[in-house]
């Protein structure tokens, strides 16, 4: 028997993190990295591990200095995408669709970001 008295409903932690949560659980070595503006738009000025979008990602800009990453994001419903250093890029791969909800990854190589839904 359930003892519901016993149990921590899934409220009481966003569902990012519940994300990056599982994902650490995996194995994966993952930093957070939060956005430069209200509005979820994102820098990456570097990427040693795989790294998480800590809310909903509007926009992502890639540094020059960079050359590969895989970035876990959820895109916001006002998503617009990737650049690199500053000149917005096509995506190849999946398509984004903006629910606020869903997981994927954005990998970078070769100069080409590729997004891959996570998961079903």
């Amino acid at each position: 028997m359930i003892n519901t008295d016993r149990i921590v409903p899934v409220t009481a932690i966003d569902l990012i993190s519940l994300y990056g949560l599982i994902i650490k659980a995996a194995g994966t070595t993952l930093t957070a990295v939060n956005a430069k503006t209200s509005d979820g738009k994102f820098q990456i000025d570097s990427a040693s591990n795989a790294l998480i979008a800590s809310e909903p990602v509007q926009h992502v800009n890639i540094a020059s200095a960079v050359t590969s990453a895989t970035i876990y994001f959820v895109p916001g419903y006002d998503y617009a995408g990737f650049s690199l250093n500053n000149v917005e890029v096509e995506t190849a791969g999946a398509d984004v669709v903006a629910d606020g909800k869903t997981l994927y990854t954005a990998t970078l190589a070769t100069g080409t970001v590729t997004i891959a839904k996570v998961g079903f």
